[in-house]
């Protein structure tokens, strides 16, 4: 379980590095390396997105352990 947090943690986190790049620059990091409006840059955007939710339920895990 540990190396599924893990991986979500990193893809939670290029996840928000591209919306900081969007944010600042109107740079689109995901759409440049993977293409605009292609398959792979949608399973991208899923992938990142369940990884977020998954991280939802770590940190209630968490914060009921306390």
């Amino acid at each position: 379980m540990e190396i599924l947090q893990k991986i979500c943690l990193v893809l939670t986190i290029v996840g928000a590095l591209n919306w900081g790049l969007i944010g600042l620059l109107d740079f689109n990091l995901v759409s440049t390396i993977f293409g605009n409006g292609t398959i792979l840059e949608k399973l991208i955007y899923i992938l990142v997105g369940i990884a977020g939710l998954i991280n939802i339920g770590i940190l209630f895990n968490h914060i009921e352990d306390h």
